[in-house]
This record gives structure tokens, C-alpha cells and sequence, in this order.
């Protein structure tokens, strides 16, 4: 007879992860010690652990002082805040898989969504995540309790983390058709999945089923209705001694698995016990039949990350124990925060160190693993030059260290086309380079992403120049400003925008327009594709303000502008930006003006008429003289306006004087002449 045992069997991370630290605070903590509820569902554990002095309790009610263990099935929040509150000291060992379903659960719930949780509506971790929710979140079973949902509100899905992955489908599916808004994250835990896989593959290929674990195991139970439904004969037991001789007869093959709550040592009774039965019949020996995989230092292997602490990553590879990757052990290169290496559920490849070190752990080596992974396809992109890619994980003098797989150095003369002050930006960034050298033997590995863009910035100039033409408008960024005028880049290729094409009026300097940075629209005057130049304009994409200026300033129109320049022959005066007007020196005043400077100064604000517009020739003529004849005239004609409503001289005013003057001589004569 052959044995067959799946390759996923006993403790999962989890549990073995919550007994651990059960075990770890009992030696480490005076006083009673609880767990709330079973630790695991496997009665024969609980009773070990009862035996060192670990008690069950099922209420908080029933704890008055004391050390609390949350198990890996999780608690509602409020049970954490009541713990709080009665003074007890709390050691969270919930499972992380179902940590993330909690997590999940109240983001959702607080994003306004229904969260539905598939699970068993009496199990402990449904119980658990459905308080996260605020207790507001719903329980289905299956597909058919998914159909009576009311659709009325967006829908949240997580899942119990030992739920068979078909029924977390099929239900998804229902809530799917009923075309409701939903957010579905599937969090059966991988190593249930992998269980439950593993145990239907050896069920199918078996005449008999053994399924160990404890009656009340939710996992457990699953598993032996997994196996039955595969049509194969399934037992399932909770230690050896329920194994029964007939269960055998006739049988060529016989399968065995466990649920994730039943401890190794369970196992192996139950192997012994079977091994002692067949061999009475038989003579076979069984142990090899049903030992876990063995390694052996240098073996590259995969795993999936189960747990990362502080300074080391939990993997499971499918032995005994969990594997180990040390910090220095898990990159090429210098790296203090492995959480930012590695996520629980990853899929990695490591190269064995030790099969079992003092603690009987496996010591596992990604660095290595790497390494060997990556030199191969070093090679390989050096020889072709193609480029590769890694992650900046130092900032080191004079340069960069990426983690290729294995460790690369890029100057910091290599890092971008033009220099770069601080190279602290680019940490965690993944870049894309060229190899530029390459020494196996010396485990160097010089990088250029420089050589990258400047291959990029060639070859868009090269597309930019064949589809430019003049007449176009493009749009560009200021690079550099210069006496003279502008150089844009307007897709690779750099275009001169020349201070005479900047605006409509005179530019003094490129500065008084446009800064470096300025994102801007400019018109294609003219390219030269032999010598990659390109003349742009500003002003030609801007309204020509000589467009409009008929009806701006009409003839006969008085405007107000600034003196801008003088000439001999006259003063201009600004309207607008890029519209200047003239007035003549023979239209300065009401006088002969010799020099225009005896009348306005440049900066004068001044008022004048139109007398002339010519817009084709951009010429206008003004006159300030005609302004102030008509000042004049309006004050002379408001003077009469004046004298028309007041009494006017009599005669007497006038001449009474006179008269007076001429009788007082007569009377100055007439003596004399007597």
C-alpha cells in the first residue's frame, strides 16, 4: 500500500504564529493568562495549554485581571476597548491574513459602502470583522443567501480566510449580475487555498482519505467535505486512535492531510499508528512515504512570505518549520526596513543556507537567490545593451546603489544630461540604465541612465524636426534666457524665440515677457533642418492690437497716453502696448516749439486728438495742440456764458470817470481867468 501526504498539511502560519506567542508570553508574563475562546479549535492543544496554566475563558466578563491573548481568529474593536478598560494587558496574535480582512472591512464601511462578508456566521473571525464594520456589515454563506442582498447602496466583499475559493467566487458573481457598484478582495488566506488544493490533488489520486483535526475546526471540516466531494472515501479523525483497521482493505493508495489547527506531533501519531497497521498486513514502511520536504544547503527554492518583522522575513517553503531570511540576508544591498522589501503573501525565490540552525529553523538567503537569478540576464542586457532596471536603495559619495538583483553603482555624472545637486530625490525610485561595465568576477556593475536619455531626447528631436513645418503652432517650455532672446524647448529640439517676436510692442529684455519654466504657445517661423535650427514667434499666436485700432481711436477722438521717446521732429506717445502715436512738433502747442523737450518730457501723461489713423502703414497722428485750443476755446466761451447772466457796465461806469476829470479842470481854469 502507498501513502500519500499533501505537501500542505498541520499549523498554518497563523495558528503556529498565535501559539508561539501564547507560549512566549506564558514564560514571559506572571499572573493568569487568557485566551478568549479556545486558542485553536484542537482540543488536545487547549488541554496542553491548560496544563501551563493558559485558561480559557468565553466572556470578558469572566476576567477580572491578568493577561489577555487575542487568538488568530481576531476580535471586534470594541472588545480590544473593554479589555483596555478593565486594566488587562492585551497580546494581539490575530492572524495578519486576517488583520488585512479587518482592515479592509472597516475602509469600506467607511467609504459608505455595505460590506458583505462570506463566511460562517458563527465563526469567531466572521464575528470578528463584522464588528470592524461598526456591526453594520452582513454575513453570506453561499450564493443563494447572496441573491436576497437589496442592491441599494455600493457593496464591499471580503471573506473568511478559510472559505474555498469556488464559493467566494460564485457569490461574487451573483453580486456581480445584480449590477450593483462592488469592491470584491478576495482574502482567503493562501495557505488555506494551497491547503485545500493540495488535499483535493491527493484526494482525486487516492483510494482512501484520512483528514486530521479538530471536530469543531471550520478549516478542518472543509477539508474532509472537499475530499468526500472528490468521490473518494474520507475519514475524519482527531488522533490516531480512531483509526480503524477496515477503513484499509482493499485500498492501493491512502491520502493524508491536516487542518491548519492540528500540531505536528498529532500528525505523526496518526503516521505511526498507520504505519504499525499497514505493516502488520503488509510489511510497508511508511515513514518516507510521509515526510515533509527535505533541503539541503545551496537548494534554490520558492516560498510565500508569511510574516516580516524587524529584522527578519517568515517564509513557508513546505518544511517542518517556516524559513528564515536574516536582514542581511534579504538584498544586495544595505536596507533597514524589510517592510518595504517584502509583503505577506509574496512569492519568493531563496537559496538555503542552513537546513536547520540551533532553533531547528531553515536559513534562507534572497541575496543569494538574487544574485544567481540576475548575472545570467546581466550578461545578457550588457552584450545587446539593453537596458535594465532597479531600485535606488543608497545614497552613496559620488554616487547611486541600485538593487539590480545584485548591487549596481551609478555616478552621479550618469544620473540625468545635465547635474544633479541632490541625488536624494531618486531613493526608492526604480530607474531604467545601461550597463556601461560589467565584471562578474569582481561583482561590479557600473550604470549610465544618462546614455538612456540622451538616446531618448536624439531620437525625439529627430521625430520633432521631421514633423515640424512653418506656419505651425506648438506649444513649449522656456529653457534659457538670454540679451537677445529665448531658446524653447518645443519636443526635443530647442527653438529661438528672438526679443523682436516676443510681443507686438518693444522688448527691452526677454526677462520682461517670459521666465524659465513658462509653458507658452509659439508660431513656427522657420525651420532649417539641416542645421536643426528653428526661429519661433511669440507675438504671431497674440491679437495684433493694430487690428482694432480704427475703432479704438477714431479720428476726432481725444486719448490719453504716455510719452515714450522724443524726436527732433516729434513725441511719441504710447496708447496701448504695441500702438504708439505721433504728434508732430508743429502739434505740440498753441506756439512755435523749437524743441519738443520745451513742451512734454518721456513719462508725461498727456492728452491729444486724433487726426489721422492709417492702420496698414501702423501710423497715427495726434495733436496735444488742438486739445488745447479747444481748452480755449471752451474756457472763453464759458467766460461769456458767465458775463451773460450778470449785469453789464452802465455808462456811467465807463466813462463817469472821465467826466469827473475833465469838470475839475474847468473849475481849475475859470479863477484864472477872471
Amino acid at each position: 500500500m502507498e501513502f500519500i501526504l499533501a505537501p500542505k498539511a498541520g499549523f498554518c502560519f497563523g495558528v503556529k504564529r498565535a501559539l508561539d506567542i501564547t507560549l512566549k508570553t506564558a514564560k514571559e508574563h506572571a499572573g493568569p493568562i487568557y485566551t478568549l475562546g479556545p486558542l485553536i479549535h484542537n482540543p488536545q492543544v487547549v488541554q496542553q495549554l491548560e496544563q501551563r496554566g493558559i485558561k480559557v475563558a468565553e466572556d470578558l466578563s469572566d476576567i477580572h485581571e491578568g493577561t489577555l491573548v487575542i487568538r488568530s481568529h481576531g476580535v471586534a474593536p470594541d472588545v480590544l476597548e473593554e479589555a483596555a478598560s478593565k486594566g488587562l494587558q492585551v497580546i494581539d496574535a490575530t492572524c495578519p491574513f486576517v488583520k488585512k480582512a479587518q482592515e479592509l472591512a472597516k475602509k469600506m464601511q467607511a467609504e459608505g459602502r455595505l460590506v458583505v462578508v462570506i463566511g460562517d456566521k458563527k465563526h469567531p473571525e466572521v464575528a470578528g470583522i463584522i464588528g470592524w464594520t461598526g456591526n453594520r456589515g452582513v454575513v453570506v454563506e453561499n450564493p443563494e443567501e447572496a441573491e436576497k442582498i437589496e442592491t441599494g447602496s455600493p457593496i464591499g466583499v471580503v471573506c473568511q480566510t478559510t472559505q474555498p475559493e469556488q464559493n467566494f467566487e460564485e457569490t461574487v458573481r451573483i453580486l456581480q449580475n445584480k449590477g450593483t457598484d462592488i469592491v470584491a478582495h478576495n482574502t482567503i488566506c493562501h495557505a488555506t487555498r494551497e491547503r485545500q488544493d493540495s488535499a483535493i490533488n491527493v484526494a482525486e489520486s487516492v483510494d482512501v482519505m484520512i483528514v486530521i483535526g479538530g471536530r469543531n475546526s471550520a478549516n478542518t471540516k472543509k477539508l474532509a467535505r472537499l475530499c468526500e466531494e472528490t468521490g473518494t472515501p474520507t475519514y475524519h479523525i482527531e488522533t490516531a486512535a480512531e483509526l480503524q483497521q477496515d477503513w484499509f482493505k482493499g485500498a492501493k493508495k491512502v491520502g493524508l492531510t491536516a487542518g491548519a489547527s492540528t500540531p505536528g506531533w498529532i500528525i505523526e501519531e496518526v503516521k505511526r499508528k498507520m504505519e504499525e497497521m499497514t505493516n502488520r498486513d503488509e510489511g510497508m514502511n511508511m515513514e518516507k512515504a510521509l515526510q515533509f520536504k527535505a533541503f539541503h544547503p545551496g537548494d534554490m527554492v520558492t516560498g510565500t512570505v508569511v510574516q516580516v518583522n524587524d529584522d527578519e522575513v517568515m517564509v513557508d517553503v513546505g518544511g517542518k518549520s517556516e524559513g528564515v531570511i536574516p536582514l542581511r540576508e534579504s538584498s544586495c544591498c544595505n536596507h533597514n526596513n524589510l517592510k518595504e522589501l517584502f509583503t505577506v503573501g509574496d512569492q519568493v525565490k531563496v537559496v538555503v543556507l542552513k537546513a536547520q540552525d540551533d532553533e531547528g529553523k531553515i536559513i534562507l538567503s534572497k541575496r543569494k537567490a538574487d544574485a544567481e537569478l540576475t548575472w545570467g540576464c546581466l550578461e545578457e542586457a550588457f552584450d545587446s545593451g539593453t537596458p535594465v532596471e532597479g531600485t535606488v536603495r543608497e545614497v552613496v559619495k559620488g554616487g547611486l546603489l541600485l538593487d539590480l538583483g545584485v548591487q549596481g553603482f551609478m555616478p552621479a555624472s550618469l544620473v540625468e544630461r545635465s547635474y544633479v545637486e541632490d541625488l536624494n530625490q531618486y531613493l526608492g525610485q526604480k530607474l531604467k540604465a545601461k550597463i556601461i561595465e560589467l565584471r562578474r568576477d569582481a561583482r561590479k556593475v557600473v550604470l549610465s541612465r544618462k546614455a538612456i536619455l540622451e538616446e531618448e531626447a536624439q531620437a525625439k528631436k529627430a521625430e520633432t524636426l521631421r514633423n515640424l513645418q512653418s506656419g505651425q503652432v506648438v506649444k513649449g517650455t522656456v529653457k534659457r534666457l538670454t540679451d537677445f532672446g529665448a531658446f524653447v524647448d518645443i519636443g526635443g529640439i530647442d527653438g529661438l524665440l528672438h526679443v523682436s517676436e516676443m510681443a507686438w510692442y518693444r522688448v527691452g529684455h526677454p526677462s520682461e515677457v517670459v521666465k524659465e519654466g513658462d509653458q507658452i504657445e509659439v508660431f513656427i517661423l522657420d525651420v532649417d533642418k539641416n542645421t536643426e535650427k528653428v526661429s519661433l514667434s511669440l507675438k504671431k499666436v497674440l491679437p495684433n492690437p493694430w487690428d482694432t485700432v480704427a475703432e479704438k481711436y477714431p479720428v476726432g477722438s481725444i486719448v490719453e497716453g504716455k510719452v515714450v521717446r522724443l524726436a527732433p521732429f516729434g513725441a511719441f506717445v504710447e496708447l496701448e502696448p504695441g500702438v504708439d502715436g505721433l504728434v508732430h512738433i508743429s502739434q505740440l502747442a498753441n506756439r512755435r516749439v523749437a524743441n519738443c523737450s520745451e513742451v512734454v518730457s518721456a513719462g508725461d501723461m498727456v492728452k491729444a486728438k486724433v487726426i489721422e489713423v492709417d492702420a496698414e502703414k501702423k501710423r497715427i497722428s495726434l495733436s496735444m495742440k488742438e486739445v488745447e485750443e479747444n481748452n480755449e476755446a471752451c474756457e472763453i466761451k464759458e467766460m461769456l456764458q458767465n458775463q451773460d447772466n450778470e449785469p453789464g457796465p452802465t455808462l456811467g461806469d465807463v466813462f463817469g470817470g472821465l467826466f469827473e476829470k475833465e469838470y475839475k479842470k474847468e473849475d481849475e481854469v475859470e479863477p484864472a481867468n477872471e
